[in-house]
């Protein structure tokens, strides 16, 4: 496993820990699904470097 693949599900898993924080403090639709976009690249693309 590279330390590319573990920062990107890292990173992944962080911002939707944000999107659910987002989503409990009713902030803006497009606030989170920018951040909804960005947690599953990352996610997606770290799976691909494993």
């Amino acid at each position: 496993m590279s330390k590319s693949a573990v920062v990107l599900l890292f990173a992944g898993l962080f911002l939707a820990g944000g999107v659910i924080s987002f989503w409990k403090q009713k902030q803006s639709k497009g606030v989170i699904l920018v951040l909804a976009l960005g947690s599953v690249m990352c996610l997606v693309s770290g799976l691909m470097r494993l």
